[in-house]
């Protein structure tokens, strides 16, 4: 079956000329990247904003009393301040940048964890969650005694509200959830989920990394009690996020690193500790970082959420039903509510194998157990490949991952 016309699927958005890497041809070819769920590619905002920090208003934050120091730091509580419009958080004190996602958990998990959680406690996760809202969680289980409770998930790739009511109780003190899944694409229905929990009397925490770059994020509205991403999948550079914790909450956790710019006072005897969210930013942060990922938003902002949503969605539908028409091509994840992931498996053909020829053609997806092995076992895979859309691609782009794959099947045997 030969593919529709690319003109047949409209362009909502025409970003590409904005991102300088999409530029330049890999291995002679026109570069199709479509790892986006690993990390996004970044815009020339982005790119020039750090570039301008260092070349500008490179200076230590929060303690000089010098020009670039107090410029850097008005540079740098911008950048929260972007945050937390990005989350519709109520108060900027309730932004705590990290270096991403997987350090926002592992401090909500030391710091309120080893507080709130004890022997004979559970948590509840889905069984859709990446590595970095399993493994954190583990190990706070190991130090305090405390259980992992486990929501099933559903041939298509969802959870049912039924299966994760019946595992919340009354020794539940916190459920971990992905706002999408970064293997399947997923969209949990996190507000039902969040209510949910809170009638159970547990605290939540959403992993939000693959959902702020793709959807409109209110932390109010969901309700939730802390929510993790990485910059570097917000099209923003890599080594900074940021965690939203309800303020309530956060004022009331101990600092989990110290050092310089966490404290208020120290001596040999006791230390007292800075208010949030300083409280949990000890040392020289990755101030140019913050300066990126505020550009970064203010570029998704620019170009509007709905709009980036609409158009991934479109090339989603697109790519789904050119996926679908391919023989021996069997799609992982099929909710009714998805984002902008399509994995597959291809009868014949190991993920990776798949992976190393779609690159001789300029194609780049992912191909692994996407660190969700757990999820990857309930579908009885090693792997997938995984296809994931950004705001800048296009139907070209699917276009070229199909007519990829149709030449690593033929070079396998296995297509018609």
């Amino acid at each position: 079956m030969n593919a529709p016309a690319v003109a047949s699927v409209p362009v909502l958005l025409d970003l590409r000329n904005d991102f300088p890497i999409l530029q330049h041809p890999v291995k002679g070819r026109r570069l199709v990247y479509l790892d986006n769920g690993a990390t996004t590619q970044k815009p020339a905002a982005v790119i020039e904003a750090e570039s301008r920090y260092y070349e500008r208003s490179n200076a230590n934050i929060h303690r000089g009393v010098h020009w670039l120091s107090q410029h850097s730091t008005d540079l740098y509580e911008q950048g929260r301040e972007s945050v937390r419009r990005l989350l519709n958080a109520a108060r900027s004190e309730e932004i705590v940048f990290t270096r991403g996602t997987t350090e926002g958990i592992n401090l909500v998990a030391h710091s309120w964890g080893r507080g709130a959680v004890g022997p004979g406690d559970e948590i509840v996760l889905t069984g859709m969650e990446h590595h970095s809202n399993i493994v954190p969680w583990q190990m706070l289980c190991e130090q305090v005694g405390a259980s992992i409770k486990v929501v099933p998930v559903t041939d298509s790739g969802e959870i049912r509200l039924e299966d994760y009511r019946a595992l919340l109780g009354p020794r539940t003190r916190l459920v971990g959830i992905a706002h999408v899944s970064n293997a399947l694409g997923t969209i949990n229905p996190v507000q039902e989920m969040t209510r949910l929990a809170h009638e159970a009397g547990a605290k939540v925490l959403v992993d939000g990394a693959q959902a702020v770059a793709h959807k409109v994020v209110d932390v109010q509205a969901l309700d939730c009690d802390f929510y993790v991403f990485s910059g570097h999948k917000l099209y923003g550079p890599t080594g900074i996020g940021a965690l939203y914790a309800r303020y309530g909450i956060l004022k009331d956790m101990p600092p989990w690193q110290g050092g310089g710019d966490m404290i208020h006072t120290v001596s040999f005897e006791r230390s007292t500790y800075a208010d949030v969210p300083q409280r949990f930013e000890a040392g020289t942060p990755n101030i140019a970082g913050v300066v990126g990922l505020d550009a970064a938003i203010r570029y998704v902002r620019g170009v509007g959420l709905d709009a980036i949503a609409a158009h991934e969605h479109a090339l989603l539908e697109h790519a789904t039903e050119q996926l679908l028409a391919l023989p021996g091509v069997r799609l992982i994840g099929t909710a009714g509510q998805k984002a902008g992931i399509a994995s597959f498996v291809v009868d014949g053909i190991h993920p990776h194998d798949l992976g190393t020829i779609l690159d001789t053609e300029g194609v780049a997806i992912r191909a692994g157990h996407h660190c969700a092995m757990p999820l990857m076992a309930r579908f009885g895979i090693p792997g997938t490949a995984r296809a994931s859309f950004a705001a800048y691609n296009t139907p070209d782009d699917v276009a070229a991952l199909i007519s990829a794959l149709r030449k690593a099947q033929k070079l396998f045997g296995t297509g018609s």
